[in-house]
């Protein structure tokens, strides 16, 4: 984590979207434009003494760690747009200290609780279960806020809702549940399927689908100045938003993500973990509850739970796929039909 002086720095790998520096973040920051970049998303080391291939030291002291950390935050809010936004992925115990610095100069929007259990024995302390992930943007509000809407918890086994919704079944939104600040449907990459780098940890494709999806449209241009792995620039070409990267590290491992075999792969498991979203029960759900005569939209129980609604039914929206691991939106306007009740007049006394 050296804080090296300004040094004139090339891409080593572009594409059509976005160029990939080998290097220190803080040189290729320092190049960029004042109020030039729509998103940031930021997964610095966590200075937990792991071992990198760029030789760089992580397991320095706590004071030496957050001024540092702070270093690149400054650089970071300098070339972030009025209105952009700024994620930052750590363990708990650095964004507690990095909010409070974030506070005073950006606007604070969410702590996001991201859930990953490994299960491992600890002793004399809770089991920590969940990263922390700070978001901010600059100035008032976000120039964009489009996050995707989650399906409503069901039992894999009978497809029973989860959760006791009682009597406000009838105003669920079809298009799903509103996305929560505790995220547990986002698992850590294990398997070797879906590892790209060998020597550290890696983000889950899914949980950058998400951040960029909620905070740029296409054509923004997005910031990642911790490489890793690369997931951020293989969800930005997918979706396509402009990127720049850097990695101080080897970059040969991103560089052959981004090849454009790869990102169809990539694109296949977007596209799959995507047809279970903006949608009040997903496909196979929304089948399985019909056929075992549970409640779906447009067939809501009011009061007497086995009575149905009378009148034009309304159907929960086909989703269509606007752009790659995109944005789904419904095809046709959603619109309620329930029978109109009589009022019966009251005689006066």
């Amino acid at each position: 984590m050296t804080m090296s002086a300004n040094k004139p720095i090339s891409a080593n790998h572009r594409t059509a979207l976005g160029a990939l520096y080998r290097g220190d973040c803080l040189d290729v920051l320092s190049s960029l434009a004042t109020g030039s970049v729509d998103l940031i998303f930021a997964d610095p080391p966590f200075n937990l003494g792991k071992s990198y291939a760029s030789g760089m030291d992580d397991d320095i002291s706590e004071a030496r760690y957050l001024t540092w950390c702070k270093t690149w935050i400054d650089a970071c809010v300098r070339v972030l747009k009025p209105g952009g936004s700024f994620f930052l992925y750590n363990l708990p115990k650095w964004n507690l200290a990095l909010g409070a610095y974030l506070n005073e100069r950006l606007t604070f929007r969410h702590l996001i609780a991201i859930e990953m259990t490994y299960t491992l024995p600890i002793g004399g302390r809770l089991y920590p279960s969940h990263y922390s992930l700070l978001y901010y943007c600059k100035g008032a509000r976000p120039n964009t806020f489009t996050p995707d809407r989650v399906a409503m918890g069901t039992c894999p086994h009978c497809s029973r809702e989860l959760k006791d919704y009682g009597g406000y079944k009838d105003k669920m939104n079809p298009a799903g549940i509103n996305l929560g600040d505790v995220w547990k449907d986002i698992p850590p990459v294990r398997h070797p399927k879906f590892k790209r780098r060998s020597d550290a940890n890696e983000l889950s494709i899914k949980l950058l689908d998400r951040v960029i999806t909620m905070a740029s449209r296409p054509g923004d241009l997005v910031v990642d100045p911790f490489g890793g792995s690369g997931s951020t620039y293989a969800v930005a070409e997918i979706k396509g938003r402009r990127w720049i990267g850097m990695e101080l590290g080897p970059v040969d491992q991103i560089i052959a993500r981004l090849d454009s075999r790869n990102l169809t792969i990539e694109q296949g498991y977007l596209d799959e973990h995507r047809h279970e979203l903006n949608a009040l029960f997903p496909p196979a759900v929304l089948a399985a509850r019909k056929q075992r005569g549970l409640w779906t939209p447009g067939n809501i129980p009011k009061g007497n739970p086995r009575r149905r609604v009378e009148g034009a039914e309304v159907q929960q929206s086909e989703l269509i796929l606007l752009e790659s691991a995109g944005e789904y939106l419904p095809k046709k306007r959603i619109v309620t039909k329930l029978p109109k009740k009589r009022i019966k007049s009251r005689k006066s006394a």
